[in-house]
């Protein structure tokens, strides 16, 4: 890489994460503000695990996004599999264009959207919004993040060895659970993380389906910053991302690990 690109990518990198790091330093700040430097304290991250109703909600977003994850990436597995083996074109490129939908439309229309249908659903059956309003939401806009993961693998995957497994004697759940599942596992788990990614750090959509008795950690976030500016939201938000940058680091040794050892068995063999 030569000198120039270097420095613009590095550039680019200060510019990004300077903020986040200038954000960063100030939650150990002990004048309690982002005027001037005092000196180092953890008293605002004491704060922030005293705070009963704020942990309550750390763990309502933890749930939440643990959840959406595990489900939209099962509904994304069996979604890209069955648009990756529909034999109607045309219906596989409605379905395609359907997936992307949630991918490119804004969040406000999205949010706006699933407001005005859990406020009719909720009309008639009696449930307001809350928990299941907001895992509803954050399952339709992580579903299709997992198909975009999955079905590249599928497209890669050689045709040859899903015809050696039928010839060989294997059923269909057989070829499924043995040799198409495997090879798009790492795609399954990469849609996993980025799905729970996305969940964590959703906001907009969070923001409209919320209701009073519950609400997730970018809302609260919003909430105290409209109060003023508090340290325990440096703190707060130091700890969302350190936890976004922990699961990007164990997805990337798994996947890392495990391409590692594909290359070693593929040596053997």
């Amino acid at each position: 890489m030569k000198l120039q690109a270097k420095l613009f990518l590095a550039a680019a990198l200060l510019l990004l994460y300077f903020p986040i790091f200038f954000l960063m330093f100030y939650s150990f700040n002990a004048a309690g503000n982002m005027n001037h430097f005092e000196g180092f304290t953890l008293k605002h991250y004491k704060a922030v695990f005293q705070n009963k109703r704020l942990i309550v909600i750390i763990m309502n977003t933890i749930a939440v996004a643990l959840i959406a994850a595990s489900i939209s990436t099962l509904i994304g597995v069996f979604g890209a599999l069955g648009i990756h083996y529909m034999r109607n074109k045309q219906l596989k490129i409605g379905l395609l264009t359907l997936n992307n939908i949630l991918m490119v439309s804004s969040d406000v229309v999205i949010g706006s959207s699933f407001l005005i249908l859990f406020t009719v659903v909720g009309h008639y059956t009696g449930l307001g919004l809350g928990f299941w309003s907001v895992l509803v939401s954050h399952i339709a806009f992580c579903v299709p993040i997992v198909v975009l993961m999955v079905l590249p693998k599928l497209y890669d995957m050689n045709q040859s060895v899903i015809n050696a497994a039928t010839d060989l004697g294997a059923s269909t759940y057989q070829t499924l659970s043995r040799v198409i599942i495997p090879h798009i596992m790492p795609g399954a788990i990469a849609g996993f993380f980025m799905a729970l990614t996305y969940s964590l750090d959703d906001f907009t959509v969070s923001f409209f389906v919320t209701g009073n008795g519950f609400s997730v950690l970018s809302v609260e976030i919003y909430s105290m910053a409209r109060k003023g500016i508090s340290m325990e939201i440096n703190a707060l938000s130091t700890l969302l991302f350190l936890i976004v940058m922990i699961i990007i680091t164990i997805y990337y040794f798994l996947s890392t690990g495990r391409e590692r050892r594909r290359r070693v068995k593929a040596g053997v063999l």
